[in-house]
């Protein structure tokens, strides 16, 4: 796929699930599960342990899915998501060289931005789609997202930061084009198990599956 490609995809599922782990051997088991309950696109994030690793990893085994690189704030961490096959690459901030780079390999960006000025800059920069991010700050999250889509109605956003099953139907319900999801769907530990991953993953796109 080219970047257009892939970037439509993602449009299409309207969900990315993040990964984020200090436990590198936890990595591969989120992923198989979030891939069999039908999850088609996933980042997992830089400073998770063996990111670039684990991308290729994932890349071989689920040929079928979209594998991404996260948390990548600069064209130092971009090269190293490149070389482990990352298909698209999702930041926190807004970077236009980093955009510049990934389009030249074909990998569409979704760019971090908050402000208004920050998610026309992405939005100018070339970003695929900007990622407002963070999603639950007091005050802002949906309220937010609402009073800005007006102005800013042409520009592609997914909302990521606190979203779960409390709230993901809100969100779409408000507009937003999709979303990212970390803890709310991939934390793996004493109280969220596999199971919980699996069966999260399957009620959430069953939501999406109305918008």
């Amino acid at each position: 796929m080219n970047r257009q490609q892939k970037s439509a995809f993602i449009a299409q599922e309207k969900l990315i699930a993040i990964i984020r782990s200090k436990s590198q051997s936890n990595v591969s088991v989120i992923i198989e599960a979030l891939v069999d309950s039908g999850i088609k696109a996933l980042e997992v994030t830089s400073n998770t342990a063996g990111f670039c690793e684990e991308i290729k990893k994932a890349r071989l085994k689920y040929p079928n899915v979209l594998i991404g690189a996260g948390t990548i704030t600069n064209v130092s961490l971009l090269k190293k998501a490149i070389d482990a096959g990352a298909q698209f690459i999702v930041t926190p901030n807004t970077n236009a060289e980093v955009v510049t780079y990934a389009h030249q390999q074909e990998l569409p960006v979704f760019m971090g931005a908050l402000t208004p000025t920050e998610i026309c800059a992405a939005n100018e920069a070339g970003a695929d789609v900007v990622k407002l991010f963070p999603g639950n700050t007091q005050n802002m999250g949906i309220p937010y997202y609402k009073a800005i889509k007006g102005p800013l109605s042409d520009i592609s956003l997914f909302a990521v930061g606190g979203i779960g099953l409390h709230n993901i139907k809100e969100w779409f319900d408000a507009g937003i084009q999709g979303v990212g999801v970390g803890g709310g769907l991939t934390s793996l530990n004493e109280n969220n198990s596999i199971e919980d991953i699996r069966n999260t993953a399957k009620q959430m796109l069953e939501i999406i599956k109305g918008y």
